[in-house]
């Protein structure tokens, strides 16, 4: 597998006043369907720790298209993960997860960046994981958004500190699924347009803080990292 260049992803400075997550965050987006769950898992399993999956989604006890979704993700996860069904409370989960991480394993760090698409960097101050005991996974983020499409714009932006504080603090890895949209045909209702936007937003910023990230698409999965280059800030 192709590893990493830090220096693409450096070559913008991070605006963000958070910087990157202790443990690597790699993000994994993709559109509906594209195998950017699957991926994730494939990632987490072959990671070599024991996998935190943090589930976000909403019960929604009649929806049974939703229902049999949620089932088939369910009977993909190995048996030995553990499951946390955290809904629209992702923040406090990662929180208390946070004050776990210290409790570190000993770790081929160089086997794991390789594995997790991550590069191996002597630069000073280059995000580098830690010894983690444990891999978490969500999944996702757009589904973890939707529980909070009501808020107002002051209290959006705290709760999205509050994540990308949370995410920070982390010294496990971290691989988050996120949606891709608004690749088409803008959204005919004005809550399809708030979704669009503020998952966008936040991928963005997610992006700034990130040590690996990968695009599903059509089932193939593509290493943003080595194949892009970075949009200069506004």
């Amino acid at each position: 597998m192709e590893v990493v260049d830090w220096g693409v992803r450096d070559r913008v400075k991070s605006q963000s006043a958070i910087g990157p997550n202790r443990g690597g965050l790699i993000l994994v987006s993709g559109p509906s369907r594209s195998g950017k769950s699957r991926w994730a898992e494939h990632l987490a399993d072959r990671s070599g720790l024991p996998v935190t999956y943090l589930a976000t989604g909403a019960d929604r006890p009649g929806d049974r298209p939703w229902q049999q979704r949620v089932l088939l993700h369910r009977q993909r996860r190995p048996p030995h993960w553990t499951t946390l069904e955290v809904g629209g409370e992702l923040e406090a989960a990662l929180e208390h997860l946070g004050l776990e991480s210290d409790d570190l394993a000993s770790l081929d760090l160089d086997g794991f960046e390789q594995a997790m698409g991550l590069s191996i960097s002597s630069e000073p101050g280059a995000p580098r994981a830690v010894n983690p005991s444990k891999l978490l996974l969500i999944d996702s983020l757009g589904t973890w958004l939707a529980h909070h499409l009501d808020l107002d714009e002051s209290a959006w932006f705290q709760r999205q500190e509050r994540l990308l504080r949370a995410l920070h603090q982390q010294g496990s890895p971290v691989v988050l699924v996120c949606e891709e949209v608004g690749w088409g045909v803008v959204p005919p209702t004005a809550i399809g347009g708030l979704f669009r936007d503020r998952i966008g937003s936040l991928q963005q910023r997610l992006m700034q803080q990130a040590a690996a990230a990968w695009l599903v698409v059509q089932g193939r999965a593509l290493n943003l990292m080595a194949l892009g280059e970075p949009v200069p800030p506004a």
